[in-house]
């Protein structure tokens, strides 16, 4: 442990602790989306056009995050021939099961003021639940692997991917009548400083 990365002592070599510091990140990565959701500031842009769909069929938000998932796992692996591992079919399934479940349990606040504090409390959740998954090792998430064979097979940078794949997203979840708000903003300028948080918190920073 260094002062830099206090919880990369966690990062282990057995798969089997692997594996709980993978599922540790996927639950919080649903709790923290469930609190952005539910601060009702706007979400991220996924989350918009999670949402969005919900407008028009009738699912729910994690059964549309999961359905939404396996099309990206299925297209990136069967097209672009992109490796999947357990990490990313876990990745799938568990954060729309975590969105769902953990439905009746965030508060909804009135005032603004909370609303805010909510939601940025989800997305500095998000940044540290991005540090563990990514740690574990077990599988990149199915956004993160569509960026990276896009990365592989066109040469463009993967910022310019991720932001143009984002940027199409929130596009489609708006016009579909997802929560496009000044939550959705700041979400923008600020997932990326946590997500180096919390990369570099398990002391994969430099990987990021």
């Amino acid at each position: 442990m260094t002062a830099s990365a206090p919880l990369a002592t966690l990062v282990r070599p057995s798969w089997t602790a692997r594996l709980v510091l993978l599922l540790s990140g996927l639950f919080l990565y649903g709790l923290s989306l469930r609190l952005m959701l539910d601060a009702h500031v706007g979400t991220a842009p996924w989350e918009v056009l999670h949402v969005g769909v919900t407008r028009h069929l009738p699912l729910t938000v994690g059964v549309v995050s999961i359905l939404t998932g396996a099309a990206i796992v299925a297209f990136t692996a069967l097209r672009l021939r992109e490796r999947i591992g357990v990490g990313t079919l876990l990745n799938v399934v568990l954060i729309g099961v975590f969105l769902d479940v953990l439905a009746p349990l965030i508060p909804d606040p009135t005032m603004l003021g909370w609303r805010w504090v909510q939601f940025l409390l989800g997305v500095g959740l998000l940044g540290f639940a991005t540090g563990a998954y990514v740690a574990a090792g077990l599988g990149a998430g199915p956004r993160d692997g569509l960026t990276l064979a896009l990365n592989r097979l066109t040469g463009w940078p993967v910022p310019r991917i991720r932001s143009g794949v984002e940027l199409l997203v929130l596009l489609l979840g708006w016009a579909l009548g997802g929560p496009l708000g000044w939550g959705t903003l700041v979400f923008a300028l600020t997932v990326g400083p946590a997500m180096g948080w919390g990369l570099g918190l398990f002391g994969v920073g430099k990987k990021a």
